[in-house]
């Protein structure tokens, strides 16, 4: 019988470490998928993405992708990279991003407002796309933010005003879009220059009225 129970003592631990690896894995697996999601929805002509396996345990092992101790996704860098495609909601699933890196590809459609899940995001930089649509409210919620990169696209709309609550902000550009209203004046945007807001034809300069103004022109 004391054999039986040590047996058994046995097996249940190994079960029980086998149970514990898996649920560790859960995460990083979750976010290989996310990613693998943004692979498939892109055009790859020079097969920069060739690497991501979506049979691997995560996507710590995948060339333009940092992972912390942890195995979580840290940085994206795909910049500069030939690219074309549309960006996916399931990019808001990728917990601990910290850099954004997609500038300088031909990437279409709008930006999801899942990316203001994104709450460790320090950099966004989507700059030199084709990218349309509004920015959306929800990346106010990103209150790590330091670098918002949107220039050069085909962004309509307004700057929405929940970035200005984001006080970590240091660099923001929106400059070569078709963007409306009023630039804001409170918050971070008392000092990023003017010429981080040119060639939008129908944003107009800050107001005595600041915020009240906003939506001029929409």
């Amino acid at each position: 019988m004391a054999v039986l129970t040590e047996i058994s003592a046995g097996t249940l631990t190994v079960t029980l470490t086998i149970l514990g690896f898996l649920a560790s894995s859960v995460v990083p697996n979750s976010e290989g998928d996310a990613l693998y999601t943004l692979r498939r929805s892109l055009l790859d002509p020079d097969n920069v993405l060739q690497s991501w396996d979506p049979t691997l345990v995560n996507p710590c092992t995948w060339f333009h992708i940092t992972c912390n101790q942890d195995n979580r996704v840290t940085r994206l860098d795909l910049g500069n990279s030939n690219l074309s495609g549309h960006l996916v909601p399931e990019l808001g699933k990728l917990k601990h991003l910290q850099y954004l890196e997609l500038y300088k590809n031909s990437i279409q459609g709008s930006i999801p407002a899942e990316l203001g899940n994104l709450k460790s995001l320090i950099s966004l930089d989507l700059y030199n796309n084709n990218i349309s649509g509004t920015i959306p409210p929800s990346v106010g919620k990103l209150k790590s933010l330091v670098f918002l990169r949107l220039n050069d696209n085909r962004l309509s709309g307004q700057i929405p005003r929940e970035l200005v609550g984001i006080s970590s902000l240091k660099v923001v550009d929106v400059s070569n879009n078709d963007l409306c209203g009023t630039i804001p004046t409170s918050g971070p945007f008392e000092h990023i220059p003017l010429n981080n807001f040119e060639n939008n034809p129908r944003l107009e300069g800050p107001e005595l009225q600041g915020l009240v103004a906003y939506g001029k022109n929409c």
